[in-house]
């Protein structure tokens, strides 16, 4: 792997990218509303967090799966039960018409993006949030959709009229948000199935065809605005769709994607599951080849064992890598709220510990 050493004091002086700042938010936290969300993490993490997500509130606590609408009221789709056995049980759409005459409707992340912001803006305007923060928006790879909501024998043909409606909506993003102001997040667990051989591929190459997906996800992201990636397993239910061995798959996906793509990284967040504090776990991720602008974020906090079982986790992936922050293995968002407040804690005491 290739550390930030001297480089990443003088990059973080460059860009504002303080030091200190070590915790990484992955996406959702079940707060009553973004001003909730922007307010409590500010108060709580406003000097260890550079990026603040607006928690996925509301209608939007159910991941990828709130955009099943979408799906719903789309001429030429129509819906079907899930498969037998199906990790997410929700009904699934089969395309009835020509994949050419498909015009998907509105999705929904631009104006859920743009009404957070506005929040956002005026708390940083207010000194809330601090200078250096960006506003993170969350997206689920083209992949989570296609895999979750579209039956096995569709997804090819409708994967082009998702992405006309995501890019399009990424645009109102980028036009709306001021780009020093913004970084985006890519959710990555369905295209982690597919690669693992869990979720059946609907691509020739199931891991280069996860390798293209993730550039052009980077890439449609201008270079003056912060992309991301979180590497997941699933939370539904709290369990995953199958258990990692080890960072064996993330370590390959992460130098894989940072290869294909012609712009920088700015992160990478890789899951750790609460069992899994043997050096075994961590071992792979001593073949990282991530550039000196590229963070690394281990998801090794977990509310249920606090700060014990983050130090041998702590200990176990410092075996392998020197530098990087710490998050919890998935977002926040199917957690009770009044755990809200002492998980955030638990992410400052956490960062403590990397001083």
């Amino acid at each position: 792997m290739q550390l930030p050493t001297e480089n990443s004091t003088a990059r973080d002086q460059d860009t504002g990218r303080e030091g200190t700042r070590r915790v990484h938010l992955v996406g959702s936290i079940p707060l009553a509303d973004s001003d909730s969300v922007f307010r409590r993490v500010a108060e709580a993490l406003g000097e260890h967090v550079r990026r603040v997500p607006d928690g996925e509130t509301g209608k939007r606590r159910r991941w990828n799966s709130w955009t099943a609408p979408t799906y719903e009221q789309t001429p030429g789709l129509e819906p079907v039960p899930p498969p037998p056995g199906s990790y997410t049980p929700w009904p699934q759409a089969r395309l009835t018409i020509a994949a050419d005459d498909l015009v998907l409707a509105r999705i929904g992340f631009a104006d859920a993006a743009l009404d957070s912001y506005a929040r956002f803006a005026v708390l940083k305007a207010e000194g809330v949030i601090p200078a250096a923060v960006r506003f993170q928006v969350c997206l689920p790879s083209p992949v989570a959709p296609m895999t979750v909501l579209i039956e096995e024998g569709s997804r090819a043909a409708v994967e082009p009229a998702h992405l006309r409606q995501l890019h399009a909506e990424i645009g109102e993003i980028l036009a709306g948000v001021p780009h020093d102001q913004l970084a985006v997040q890519w959710d990555v667990c369905q295209d982690v199935g597919i690669w693992e051989g869990f979720y059946p591929a609907y691509f020739d190459d199931r891991q280069q065809g996860v390798v293209d997906r993730l550039r052009d996800c980077a890439e449609v992201i201008p270079p003056d605005v912060e992309v991301g990636f979180h590497l997941c397993y699933g939370d539904f239910g709290h369990k995953h769709f199958m258990d990692p061995t080890d960072l064996g798959v993330a370590t390959e996906m992460i130098n894989r994607v940072t290869a294909a793509c012609a712009r920088p990284i700015d992160w990478f967040h890789v899951p750790v599951p609460i069992d899994r504090d043997d050096v075994a776990y961590y071992a792979p991720l001593a073949g990282l080849a991530l550039t000196t602008q590229t963070e690394l974020y281990v998801g090794l906090i977990h509310f249920d064992d606090g700060i014990d079982g983050a130090r041998r986790r702590l200990a176990s992936a410092r075996r392998y890598v020197s530098e990087f922050g710490v998050a919890t293995e998935c977002g926040f968002g199917r957690r009770a709220p009044e755990t809200i407040e002492p998980l955030l804690a638990l992410h400052a005491d956490v960062a403590a510990l990397l001083a």
